[in-house]
């Protein structure tokens, strides 16, 4: 699912970014409304540095350090999320749901797979005894169409 932002909900959006912010302490720059505009834009889950490109473009001035500050306080507030998968530079996604992923093992590009959640398989599932289970994340990994191999 892909949350763009058109002028209706641009201002809705708007409203509860700021609030999310101010929760927290922190304020609506133009840094960070441009960093967050940017993820509702596109259908995959960027890196810094690819946001800092794409945000460069509107906000030439913007340095790559900024756009990690700004990423971390919207990932503060609870308006973003960040996805981290060991090794790998860390992605953020727009939506903060519950919801899973397929992840290219070439690129490193994330997108939202959109499946339905059922506990049925889940109970199919035995983790070692004495774990005590606090959340999942399914991901499935393969290779996207431009690194398809």
């Amino acid at each position: 699912m892909v949350m763009k932002m058109n002028s209706k909900n641009h201002g809705e959006k708007g409203a509860v970014l700021k609030s999310k912010l101010e929760a927290r302490g922190g304020h609506l720059t133009q840094q960070r409304a441009a960093v967050f505009d940017y993820l509702g834009q596109v259908d995959h889950h960027p890196s810094a540095e690819e946001v800092y490109l794409a945000v460069k473009q509107k906000l030439p001035k913007i340095s790559l350090a900024t756009v990690y500050k700004n990423l971390e306080a919207l990932v503060n507030c609870g308006a973003i999320s960040k996805l981290t998968y060991g090794d790998a530079a860390a992605r953020y996604d727009i939506r903060t749901d519950h919801h899973y992923h397929t992840r290219c093992m070439g690129c490193g590009k994330i997108w939202d797979l959109e499946a339905r959640a059922s506990s049925d398989w889940l109970k199919q599932i035995k983790p070692q005894p004495g774990f005590n289970v606090e959340d999942y994340r399914l991901e499935l990994l393969g290779y996207c169409r431009d690194c398809k191999r």
